[in-house]
């Protein structure tokens, strides 16, 4: 019992390290741009992508820690009915809007930089200002859909087992519970896989793109505009295919270890799985100017060099 109190009680300090330090990043990301929306009046397209994105993330990271505290600390609240359903339909809400509004970015950055002569592509380059928001709200539509489906798949266990609490039935309810996990991995698998696919082919193009553009810039000296371009945007993609990569295998392990509640691999999957939202914003951060400088200017460390 008291290695058990002991596994739980690291795991949600660190988890709870990871979900504040998160949050204070998406945070800085809404304000900042928030900011600057008040005082422009508008906001340019990745700005908007950027904005959607730190919202969902500092919501996921907020209702993904409550749910995880209320299963360690109070395990038997989440047994109430609706709680759980909802708990389990709002998380995956914000995941999967954080799958797809990085995607969306990915997408965006693809287009918006990429230089191909095709007349498809040079219309859609045209025409991506006007698509992101409809870009933006098709990701929340596709999130809400997955997010009612979810709920309809936690609601079933809940229905299944209501009457299974003698201590003999003990063991098949859990069984019960176990076959309804794979549903909502199997969803939660045709999300990541299908952003997944979109962040592949873009970092594909993308990095196309820049070779040919290299190639052409070699009897030329001086350096590219939009050679600067295609690496801030190519080190953004390829950063987040490597976390996006290892987010995906996580997945699949917590397919795998889903019974096994205080295994060192489950904390490992839970570490990374609350630390993606943050670190992958933080290089979001520091990929765009306008917010590192901001983030630079407020740091103690950099006020003191001023000073």
């Amino acid at each position: 019992q008291l290695n058990v109190t002991a596994y739980g009680a690291m795991t949600v300090s660190t988890i709870t390290l990871e979900t504040v330090a998160g949050m204070w990043i998406n945070a800085f990301i809404v304000c900042v741009l928030c900011i600057a929306w008040v005082k422009k009046k508008t906001l340019n397209s990745n700005e908007k992508i950027l904005l959607l994105l730190g919202c969902s993330r500092f919501w996921y990271l907020c209702v993904s820690w409550i749910y995880y505290f209320l299963s360690v600390i109070y395990p038997s609240y989440l047994y109430v009915h609706p709680i759980l359903q909802l708990a389990v339909s709002i998380q995956s809400f914000f995941d999967h809007s954080n799958l797809w509004v990085s995607a969306s970015l990915c997408v965006f950055y693809c287009i918006k930089i990429a230089n191909f002569r095709n007349s498809c592509f040079i219309n859609l380059k045209v025409k991506i200002d006007r698509m992101v928001p409809q870009l933006l709200l098709g990701s929340e539509i596709l999130a809400l859909t997955i997010a009612i489906i979810a709920y309809d798949i936690a609601d079933k266990p809940h229905c299944n087992n209501r009457n299974d609490t003698g201590e003999g039935n003990f063991w098949k309810a859990n069984i019960k519970m176990d076959k309804h996990f794979f549903p909502s991995f199997f969803l939660a698998g045709f999300g990541y896989a299908a952003s997944f696919m979109a962040v592949i082919f873009s970092a594909v193009f993308l990095l196309f793109s820049l070779w040919r553009h290299k190639r052409k810039m070699q009897t030329n000296s001086m350096k590219s505009l939009s050679m600067d371009a295609h690496i801030r945007a190519m080190k953004s993609i390829l950063s987040f295919l490597v976390m996006y990569s290892i987010n995906f295998v996580c997945l699949v392990l917590k397919m795998v270890y889903v019974t096994k509640k205080r295994s060192r691999v489950t904390f490992l999957i839970l570490v990374f799985q609350y630390a993606f939202p943050g670190v992958h914003s933080l290089i979001l951060i520091f990929s765009n100017p306008k917010l590192e400088k901001t983030l630079l200017n407020i740091l103690p460390l950099e006020r003191s060099k001023k000073c």
